[in-house]
Order: structure tokens, then C-alpha cells, then sequence
């Protein structure tokens, strides 16, 4: 298979049809969904035809259709422990007659579940161009659900899967160097952008922190995601502790839901647990907290990293994945070794520490973070995901 090769593409494009296939979409909440959701509306924007298909997410989901989109509904189920979320079951021939009826110029498949095998299947039958994306480490999140003998087979699935469309499209640098090492072929860097009009620090209200029993000098520490256990939330739970013995005063915050919100609920006691937030609400929340903690070592980018740097917040997390790639240790904010847990504690420690004793450094952090933020504007990762696009088509 040809390389694909972007660089000398003019600035003038073509309009494209395009099909999107995806497992998730809004009103779902996750880093997938809801950057898709900018990447079709900048292509919307930009004169192209979309195409979504996607799982239907309810008995009262409807497809929906205007200037230049429309959604093909499949069906699904619900995803074992995430009923809220529908894995799409196989649609080939579903898809084979809609195709043949309206022929996209590019099939571009976001997951890689039986909906997204089903339409790499119907595109090559068809000869039409396929891209895809790596979001999700799939074979990563095995060892936490006690599964780990399949991450072999999984990683086996998803490097077949990708190396038979024409270009891969990972969030980071470092992503595609160790899929690389590992067989992937046709790699491309597309980053993530974020919404710095919506996440900014000018959303920061008092109120909120009084309904979270903080007051102007207290230390908020903030976790925003999915409740789950490949978000490795119990090393959240050791560096509040951490914090707490030092920093009584010190609030913790969670932002999101999942199964293992009861049992986190049993270990964090003090926390206040905010539920899903949205929009501007959710925007507020970031604000509206000090510094910003994330323990993962599942993701492929993690979307969150961006909205807290784009709020101002000075962060702890893995050196890899989003932070890796955007933020330098000491400067936007700490970065742990990728699985050192007793550093990251540590450096949550530090960090909050700083709010106290060296106001002017923890402030300098925060502005950093903005700053770096506001380079990663949507417009320009669009722009370079439309070019990827017609270099395959």
C-alpha cells in the first residue's frame, strides 16, 4: 500500500463526500464523541458531505439530516458495564446497499468495533478509500477489567484492522513511534485542539467554590473523567490522601460518572462528587478549581489534559500521552515517569504545596498552561484532518 503523502497538497480542496463511522457520538459524553463532533462540524463548515453512521443510542434516537449531513442509524448494544454507550453490531450488507446508492469519496472509520469492521469490509468490497483513527487503547484497558490473555489477540485485531486502510491518524508523536515499532504502517499525527473560548479562567465563579466549601485561599483539586478503572482513579485517591494530611483545608473535586463511582464515593468521603457536567458548566468547573490531577495511563491522548490547560490550571500527570506532548515539567506543570506512582503522589504534594508557598510560581504555571493552550486552536487540527482526508481520496 502507497504511503499517503500530505505536504504538497495546494490550499485549494475539492468538496468531498465523506462517510464517518463511529460507535459514539453526541449526546454521548467522551474525548472521542465530542472532538469528532468538531472535526465534522469544521468539515461541515469547510463545504464537505458528511455521511455519520453510528448505532442507534436509543429508542428515541432519530436520525439526523441537514445541509450537507446526514446519519445512518445501525443497530447496538449496550457495552458491558457502560450501558450508556452502544457497541455497534455488524452492518456490511446494510452498508454495501447505501454505498452503492451514494458513493462516498472516502470512508473514514473513528472505532474499531463490529460497526467499524463491517465498514472497512463494505468500502474495500466497493473500492472506495478507507482512513481510520486510533482513539481508544482497547488492549490496554484488558488488564483492568481481568481479561489481560486477551490483550494479545486485540493488539493482534487492531494492527489487521488499520493496516488495511490507508492511513492511521494517532493524537501524539510519541503514539505513532511505538505502533510504528509494533507493525502499524501509514501513521499520521493529528493532534487534538480545544475550545479556549469556552475553557478559559474567566469562567471562574466564587459561588461555585462556596457550594464546594472552599473559600478564596483554598486549594481545589480537580479530576475530570469517566469513573471507570482503567482511568487508575485508586492513585487519585492516594495523592488526595497525600494532600490531605498536610492540607486539611484542600477540596477535591470529581467531574464525571461511571461504575466505580460508589466505591470511590466510600474511599474519598470529603470529595464532592459534580456528576457529568456540560458546556458551560463544565467549563466552569475547570475554572473554578486550582490545579488539575490526572492518573491515567490508558489513554491514547486524554482531551481533558487541554481543556484544564486552556482554564488555566497548573496539572500532575503521566509524562506521555496529551502531556507529553504539550507540557514541559516545571513550566505548564509536573510531569510523573509514565507508572511511577509513588512521583506522581509526590508531585501532587509538591504542586499543591506551591499554591501556598510560592503563589507567584503556581500563578506563572496556570498562565503557561493557557498560553499553550490557545496555540492548539480547532481551526488548524481541522485543517490539516480536510488535507489528510483528500491526500487518501
Amino acid at each position: 500500500m502507497e504511503p499517503l503523502v500530505i505536504e504538497q497538497l495546494p490550499a485549494g480542496r475539492r468538496a468531498l463526500r465523506l462517510a464517518i463511522v463511529t460507535e459514539t457520538y453526541l449526546p454521548e459524553v467522551n474525548g472521542v464523541s465530542l472532538s469528532l463532533a468538531r472535526m465534522v462540524d469544521g468539515l461541515r463548515a469547510n463545504g464537505h458531505d458528511i455521511q455519520l453512521v453510528r448505532p442507534r443510542q436509543d429508542r428515541e434516537d432519530l436520525a439526523a439530516s441537514g445541509e450537507g449531513f446526514a446519519e445512518m442509524l445501525t443497530r447496538g448494544v449496550p457495552i458491558p458495564r457502560y450501558p450508556q454507550l452502544k457497541l455497534g453490531l455488524p452492518a456490511r450488507k446494510a452498508l454495501l446497499k447505501q454505498w452503492k446508492l451514494r458513493r462516498p469519496d472516502l470512508v473514514h472509520i473513528v472505532t474499531e468495533g463490529p460497526l467499524g469492521w463491517s465498514a472497512l469490509q463494505a468500502a474495500t468490497q466497493l473500492r472506495i478509500a478507507v482512513t481510520s483513527d486510533f482513539r481508544t487503547n482497547f488492549h490496554a484497558y484488558t488488564r483492568h477489567y481481568g481479561i489481560g490473555w486477551l490483550k494479545k489477540p486485540i493488539f493482534g485485531y487492531l494492527r489487521k484492522f488499520h493496516n488495511r486502510t490507508l492511513a492511521t491518524f494517532v493524537p501524539t508523536e510519541a503514539m505513532r513511534g511505538e505502533l510504528a515499532a509494533l507493525g502499524f504502517r501509514n501513521l499520521h499525527v493529528l493532534s487534538r485542539g480545544v475550545d479556549t473560548n469556552l475553557f478559559a479562567p474567566e469562567r471562574r465563579t466564587e459561588a461555585l467554590r462556596r457550594a464546594w466549601g472552599a473559600g478564596p485561599d483554598t486549594p481545589v483539586v480537580l479530576h475530570v473523567g469517566r469513573i471507570a478503572a482503567e482511568k487508575n482513579l485508586g492513585l487519585l485517591v492516594d495523592a488526595a490522601l497525600r494532600i490531605g494530611r498536610e492540607r486539611p483545608d484542600a477540596k477535591v473535586v470529581l467531574v464525571g460518572d461511571g461504575p466505580e463511582t460508589r466505591g470511590l464515593r466510600e474511599r474519598l468521603p470529603e470529595a464532592h462528587f459534580a456528576g457529568l457536567q456540560r458546556g458551560e458548566s463544565l467549563a466552569m468547573h475547570y475554572a473554578s478549581a486550582d490545579l488539575f490531577l490526572f492518573p491515567s495511563c490508558t489513554e491514547t491522548f486524554g482531551n481533558v489534559t487541554l481543556e484544564a490547560m486552556a482554564s488555566g490550571l497548573p496539572l500532575v500527570a503521566y509524562d506521555y500521552a496529551a502531556a507529553a506532548a504539550h507540557v514541559r515539567h516545571g513550566t505548564q506543570g509536573l510531569l510523573a515517569p509514565f507508572g511511577r506512582a509513588e512521583a506522581f503522589v509526590e508531585l501532587a504534594h509538591e504542586l499543591v504545596a506551591m499554591h501556598r508557598d510560592r503563589p507567584a510560581r503556581f500563578r506563572e504555571m496556570g498562565a503557561q498552561a493557557r498560553m499553550t493552550a490557545q496555540a492548539l486552536d480547532w481551526n488548524a487540527i481541522v485543517g490539516r484532518f480536510e488535507r489528510l482526508l483528500s491526500a487518501a481520496a
